[in-house]
């Protein structure tokens, strides 16, 4: 089994073509920590548990998605364009790569949904979301149409940025995702600009996603970190094994 690779903070060039860009705009990233034991069984097959200072991290993100393409088309107008929430875990598989395994992703189009769902197998779930920004505030919603997962977060961008904190570069310094496609865990990597965070004050949270994920009670208390990012575009690369 290979060691993990080393957080590379700077974005990694990314070989192959593209398959897909997105622009993420309006980020805040909540994140808990969790006993490795809890985030195991929901991983794919060859993926264990990425730690960071003693634990495993469970992410709920909340932002806006727009700009979306696919193989080098132009940006997908409606389709591509909606507010977030997702859920995300923290992988390593035993090649060492370092990934997201997303438990969850709420968006608002169903033809991205679908689309996500057929071409890359990563659990979007169809919902009524939305993102509001008011005198320095942002608020998000997700609502999912089928079934009871929702959450509502209100969070306060802060003027502190966040450099050269590695508990901030483990959780956000992740340049592709594990997912499992006709039978077999591959990774999808990807890349995009250097994040810019920001603290953040989170100001309201009543979330059922992270329960739903299979991680109850987790958002019963504060998370540990609570960051903002203004955007970076995202491009991915084919899938690999």
């Amino acid at each position: 089994m290979t060691a993990p690779e080393p957080i590379a903070v700077q974005p990694p060039a990314l070989h192959g073509r593209v398959v897909a860009s997105q622009r993420w705009t309006k980020l805040t990233f909540l994140h808990w920590r969790v006993e490795s034991s809890r985030v195991a069984p929901l991983l794919p097959a060859g993926v264990r548990p990425d730690e960071h200072d003693g634990s495993s991290w469970v992410g709920l993100i909340a932002f806006h998605l727009g700009d979306a393409t696919i193989a080098g088309s132009p940006p997908v107008p409606y389709f591509g364009d909606f507010a977030e929430v997702n859920v995300r875990l923290y992988g390593v598989d035993a090649n060492g790569r370092r990934g997201v395994v997303f438990a969850s992703l709420e968006a608002s189009r169903l033809a991205a949904v679908l689309a996500a769902r057929a071409a890359f197998s990563i659990p979007y779930f169809w919902s009524a979301t939305s993102l509001v920004g008011k005198d320095g505030m942002i608020e998000y919603h997700a609502r999912r149409h089928v079934g009871d997962g929702a959450t509502r977060l209100v969070a306060r961008p802060g003027a502190e940025l966040v450099v050269g904190d590695a508990t901030a570069d483990f959780l956000t310094a992740r340049w592709g995702l594990f997912t499992r496609r006709l039978g077999r865990t591959v990774f999808l990597p990807n890349t995009h600009e250097a994040w810019h965070l920001q603290r953040a004050t989170l100001l309201e949270l009543d979330d059922t996603l992270v329960e739903r994920a299979g991680l109850p009670h987790v958002t019963d208390r504060m998370p540990d970190s609570v960051l903002y990012a203004e955007g970076v575009t995202a491009r991915f690369g084919r899938a690999l094994r």
